[in-house]
């Protein structure tokens, strides 16, 4: 029983050993050979992107390239790996492509999404940078994924857009031109005085240096239930947006205050009648 053992352990040991110096080596090999060279992926991919940035290429397109370079070539060179230590890559395929079908019968949201992804990547209704609103929320594009758009709000919170939604619905590009025009509605009691208000507003736009004097400044009237409603329009460049609109609504204030121009509100009246019996 003692010999039957030790000659059982004996196989065993040499079979390792006979592993260890054929497959193992190359095991080993194919393992030092995949490291290094995702490192030199690593390296080329970088180096693309770098060298896209410093050309003024699309930042959109920079870090799409980037990520496609880094993760295809990183796949084929692993494909590669389980050839060279001997495991058949036919076969895998086929496994693959099989559960590849059954896979997609199931997640045909996610395939959504890639066809999604893609066509935002070809057709780029918006790039990394701007300032989009869609499906509801808004706010600054981080990434474009192959899957999901990244946007970041005006509050700092990180928003995950699937993009096969995204790609089929409106999007609002308020970062796409040059030039944007700033709304601001004041509305003040039919008592005060409308072309002063008019000048008022014509005289803030020409001295607040952030607003384009081509177009020109322009304020509307219009009549309301509680009062006049002065649609006061300006143009400035996209990134003033927001500086130029919340200083009129300070500005403004202040300018109407001095010179006794009131804002109007809704006010409600209220009879009591008394009843003798």
């Amino acid at each position: 029983m003692i010999s039957f053992v030790s000659i059982d352990l004996e196989k065993i040991l040499n079979s390792i050993l006979e592993w260890i110096s054929t497959s193992g080596v190359r095991l080993v090999i194919g393992l030092v050979g995949l490291f290094v060279l995702f490192k030199i992926i690593n390296a080329i991919a970088k180096r693309i992107k770098r060298r896209l940035e410093k050309k003024n290429a699309d930042k959109t397109i920079s870090v799409v390239s980037y990520h496609i370079i880094r993760k295809g070539l990183k796949i084929v060179v692993f494909v590669l790996f389980l050839g060279f230590i001997g495991i058949d890559t036919a076969a895998i395929g086929s496994v693959i492509g099989a559960a590849g079908i059954a896979i997609g019968l199931a997640i045909q949201g996610s395939l959504s999404n890639l066809a999604g992804g893609i066509v935002i990547i070809l057709m780029r209704p918006f790039r990394i940078g701007d300032y989009i609103i869609a499906q509801g929320v808004e706010g600054t594009v981080e990434d474009i994924r192959i899957f999901h758009t990244i946007l970041v709000t005006v509050d700092k919170k990180v928003i995950y857009l699937p993009n096969g939604a995204l790609a089929n619905d409106k999007i609002v590009n308020t970062s796409q031109k040059d030039i944007r025009r700033v709304d601001n509605l004041f509305r003040i009691s039919y008592q005060s005085d409308m072309k002063k208000a008019q000048e008022i507003l014509l005289k803030l736009a020409d001295e607040q240096g952030l607003v384009l004097k081509d177009p020109k400044a322009t304020v509307e009237v219009s009549y309301a239930q509680t009062g006049l409603e002065l649609s006061f329009r300006t143009y400035v460049k996209t990134e003033n947006y927001w500086t130029v609109y919340n200083y009129f609504n300070k500005a403004v204030k202040d300018a109407f205050d001095s010179q006794n121009i009131a804002f109007s509100y809704n006010t409600l009246s209220v009879n009591l009648e008394n009843e003798e019996k």
